[in-house]
């Protein structure tokens, strides 16, 4: 701590190729590099005397209170130096466009979902606001994006709240309204949802880590958007995705996550592909009132139920995927036929005893996952009593004898002898 309390102590330094600058147009002011040392542990004065494109570079120590930029300047953390909010509203609230936070420590914003405080609250007028290898820690909400455009929030470390309920918590980073916008490379963990996404447009989240939360991903209304290569590990759900159209996801891994790696409500006229999921989720898919997407090339393993498709779903192509070892391969209860191949190659079932006589890598036979004696189980569970009743074994034993008698159902009329590489 410098002796005079009143303000940060403030050294500036210009550089050479600056200087040529603001000597190449007059009456510019070139940018400055300003050395903060904490003095009354604010950073608010300092950014009160920078100017458009200075850079603050934050010396070892606790700066305390909300910081307030209003201008398009850098606040560059060395280790050690520390943003305290004290518990009370935003450690940093960002007004400005063009903000470059990196570096630093940000810790004890309020408490209060009400007004959203946050470690770094972007408001409407931080466009292109850029957030990165900072480290965020007992916030409520860790970076929130409320209406930037193109901001850009990279390599941080964020671990959430863990009191209150879960549901009660505030999520890693949050977004709304802020189109063009990317969460890259963050590991995040604790809170209630790693991202939260609503009402926004031409996102991309891609390589986040995620851990114990309720969901990795969580997806509402927001379209043309991207989830690519992002992990999830303990959590409630992995990827999350509701009220949106034309998704792209992508190479994502969700293990050991407890109730479905995958769950898509409302969701249209997307692509997914290449995902992973393993671990004894409770349902490695669950696909609701979701349409005209596309599903290929993903790999579900060891949940409970491999595929949960239901309430009216249409349109859908679910073809070149992996299910393994999954102790219902598919759960669908209706009376329409769906067939889950297209142009010849449907999907690889570890529990299809087929045969390849010709070697083309698709078996033989069709493939139907589901008996009537399952359909009248998920329709009256009390039936479960029944399973190895002498009645139940007959009715297996004639369908299986008399595929006419299969009321409708899932239909896969290209099944692969070997499970499809995936890509990467």
């Amino acid at each position: 701590m410098v002796a005079n309390r009143a303000r940060p102590a403030v050294n500036r330094w210009l550089t050479a190729g600056l200087c040529l600058c603001a000597l190449a147009l007059p009456g510019s002011v070139a940018a400055e590099i300003v050395r903060v040392v904490p003095g009354d542990g604010t950073l608010q004065a300092a950014v009160n005397s920078a100017n458009s494109g200075d850079t603050l570079e934050l010396q070892p120590g606790v700066y305390t209170g909300e910081t307030i930029i209003d201008r398009s300047i850098t606040v560059l953390g060395r280790p050690g130096s520390v943003l305290d909010g004290r518990g009370a509203g935003d450690v940093i609230r960002v007004n400005a466009p063009d903000v470059i936070i990196r570096g630093v420590t940000l810790r004890n914003s309020g408490t209060s979902l009400e007004t959203e405080d946050s470690g770094i609250f972007v408001t409407d007028r931080g466009d292109r606001a850029l957030i990165e290898g900072n480290h965020f820690k007992d916030n409520l909400i860790g970076v929130y994006l409320k209406g930037p455009d193109k901001a850009v929030v990279r390599g941080n470390f964020i671990v959430g709240s863990q009191y209150h309920r879960m549901n009660d918590r505030g999520n890693g980073v949050h977004l709304w309204n802020s189109p063009g916008s990317r969460v890259e490379d963050n590991d995040i963990r604790y809170g209630r949802d790693g991202i939260f996404v609503t009402t926004s447009h031409h996102n991309t989240f891609r390589n986040n880590r995620f851990r114990d939360m309720r969901f990795a991903i969580h997806y509402m209304y927001t379209n043309d958007s991207k989830v690519i290569g992002n992990a999830s590990t303990g959590n409630h759900s992995a990827w999350a995705l509701m009220f949106s159209d034309r998704l792209t996801v992508i190479g994502n891994r969700s293990d050991s996550d407890r109730d479905r790696g995958l769950f898509l409500n409302y969701v249209n006229r997307s692509t997914l592909s290449d995902n992973f999921v393993s671990g004894g989720v409770e349902k490695c898919v669950f696909i609701y009132n979701a349409n005209m997407n596309t599903f290929s090339n993903n790999h579900f393993e060891g949940c409970d139920i491999g595929i949960h498709f239901t309430a009216g779903s249409e349109r859908n192509e679910i073809h070149g995927n992996a299910f393994i070892g999954n102790r219902t391969q598919v759960k669908y209860v209706g009376t329409r036929h769906i067939e889950w191949s297209h142009d010849g190659r449907g999907n690889y079932w570890s529990d299809n005893p087929a045969f390849d006589l010709n070697d083309d890598g698709i078996a033989d036979r069709v493939y139907r996952p589901n008996s009537l004696v399952d359909q009248v189980v998920w329709q009256y569970p009390a039936a479960r009593l029944l399973l190895g009743s002498p009645v139940l074994q007959i009715l297996r034993w004639a369908q299986s004898e008399f595929p006419a008698l299969h009321p409708g159902g899932v239909r896969d009329s290209a099944p692969l002898m070997l499970p499809p590489k995936r890509e990467g």
